[in-house]
């Protein structure tokens, strides 16, 4: 007298899925969504000149230079602003220009920044657009 403990293997249809397979499409999407992610970058965004065909500009451009001092004393093509006040205005007559000359400020290596800070503020305000600081060479060391 034998007794079946189980059912036979014609009787037992397998009732799970398999799910391996799936898991592996799961890992290959995910690394592939991974990867098609955007890198997210800090950083500045800037209007760079596009490059045109046109003819070069008959005249190199005017150039402002503004000195400011290790004691914030501020020069302006080589001559010394006597006042804030003075400064203003000839940065305003600067931005009435319809061509207006370039800007260049060039800071005392031992200059506090709230003094560059006030120009570039000021020429900002004023609307002056062509701005830059030169002599950064300066401060490698």
């Amino acid at each position: 007298m034998a007794m079946s403990v189980g059912s036979s293997a014609e009787d037992d249809m397998m009732v799970e899925m398999n799910t391996t397979p799936l898991i592996d499409v799961m890992l290959v999407l995910l690394i592939m969504f991974i990867i098609t992610i955007p890198v997210q970058t800090h950083a500045v965004k800037m209007n760079m000149p596009v490059n045109s065909h046109n003819a070069p500009p008959p005249k190199p451009p005017e150039i402002v230079r503004i000195d400011i001092d290790f004691d914030g004393t501020i020069g302006w093509n080589g001559e010394q602003v006597p006042s804030r006040g003075d400064l203003e205005a000839r940065l305003y007559r600067l931005s009435l220009l319809p061509d207006q000359p370039e800007v260049h400020v060039r800071p005392n290596k031992l200059v506090t920044y709230k003094y560059v800070a006030m120009v570039l503020a000021e020429a900002q305000r004023l609307g002056v657009t062509k701005i830059g600081i030169i002599g950064n060479e300066q401060f490698m060391n």
